[in-house]
């Protein structure tokens, strides 16, 4: 007898944001789930529900789930997507901590309300921060012949994936250009074919 499949519901804005990795895991592997994205408005009430007063929040057989990494490696494990033994499950967590660190620098640029100081942020980025972690990261996947961990895809490939859409709508269309092994590894994702009718569904928004 087949295992029952536990009712998801994926809770988040209209954004890709913390929760389009999971999102790209459920269409990957074809897991049925609401995809409930809240308004601004009602934020502020639905807050005190939450376990940790932040979102995204997957409930599970209506049991709220924090923080989108732990969730996100829950479903990889689930759904053959997070290497192919325990090495590689842990250079799946060590890629994506290692991205985690890299975006909070992008977050602290893009929230700075002093222009002078976000001048000053954005110039260290791109010239220093952004292309040491980069570098590092193209070689990975270049070696790694277009994927992030290993030969197979993992849920690594969907959060870098995720990572570099938002980092061309931020900095710009050409500012993957130097990075082709990157470039590869998003577009091999984007062809995926599960994941190529997600892209063409998936509600609009800004990031």
């Amino acid at each position: 007898m087949a295992e029952e499949q536990p009712r998801y519901k994926l809770i988040y804005f209209n954004a890709r944001g913390r929760a389009e990795h999971i999102r790209y895991i459920f269409a990957y592997a074809g897991i049925d789930y609401i995809d409930e994205r809240i308004t601004n408005d009602c934020w502020p009430e639905l807050k005190k529900s939450m376990p940790y007063g932040m979102l995204p929040v997957l409930e599970i057989d209506d049991k709220p789930i924090a923080q989108s990494n732990a969730v996100a490696r829950y479903l990889a494990r689930k759904h053959n997507l997070a290497g192919r033994d325990e090495w590689e499950s842990m250079l799946c967590d060590v890629l994506v901590d290692t991205l985690g660190d890299l975006k909070q620098f992008i977050f602290q640029y893009r929230t700075e309300e002093d222009l002078f100081k976000k001048e000053e942020k954005k110039a260290k980025l791109l010239k220093e921060t952004i292309p040491f972690y980069l570098n590092k990261f193209e070689q990975t996947v270049a070696e790694n012949g277009g994927y992030a961990v290993g030969s197979t895809t993992t849920w690594a490939d969907f959060v870098f994936t995720v990572a570099l859409e938002n980092f061309e709508n931020i900095f710009g269309a050409t500012a993957l250009e130097n990075y082709p092994a990157l470039r590869g590894l998003k577009k091999r994702v984007h062809e995926i074919s599960a994941i190529a009718d997600w892209l063409a569904r998936r509600p609009h928004s800004e990031f």
